[in-house]
């Protein structure tokens, strides 16, 4: 199943085109999303606007692949389940952001080796059959490590605990 999020701040219509459009094609592949306030309509995905966090940790562990923004709360959410990410930025001049900090966010997480950074349909099409090749080859390989001491700290934070 492919978990897409797009976080509570802001609607990311563009990021949920682009996956209802790839579900179009792939209809045998379960996806649900939390997709905000939109007014996008899917014709391909589950949608729901927001989720309890039990839903949200719920969705997270059953998920193959998360897709999302480029917020630390996805990355964060990624790390902690060991899943694999990606992560589509918020652009600024297209109304997605206030600003393009994601761009930032995004060039220094893509660097890791299970984090996919798409900007497009056709780089998101490529990243979900690698992602999806890579796990088939080699389930639990090439997981993300990160302290739970540092996971729990930024997770609070951005929760403003």
């Amino acid at each position: 199943m492919i978990f897409v999020t797009v976080g509570t701040q802001l609607p990311f219509e563009r990021l949920i085109q682009v996956v209802d459009d790839w579900a179009s094609k792939n209809p045998k592949v379960e996806v649900f999303a939390q997709i905000g306030q939109t007014r996008y309509v899917t014709t391909n995905i589950i949608t729901v606007v927001s989720m309890t966090p039990d839903e949200y940790e719920q969705k997270l562990s059953e998920a193959d692949v998360i897709i999302g923004h480029v917020g630390m709360g996805t990355i964060i959410s990624g790390v902690k389940y060991g899943k694999p990410l990606i992560l589509m930025p918020r652009h600024a001049d297209k109304g997605e952001h206030r600003n393009d900090h994601q761009l930032s966010t995004a060039k220094q997480f893509g660097k890791l080796s299970l984090v996919s950074v798409v900007d497009s349909y056709k780089e998101l099409e490529l990243a979900i059959e690698q992602t999806f090749k890579v796990n088939a080859e080699a389930p639990g390989e090439d997981v993300l490590s990160v302290s739970a001491t540092l996971i729990n700290t930024i997770s609070n934070f951005v929760k403003g605990i």
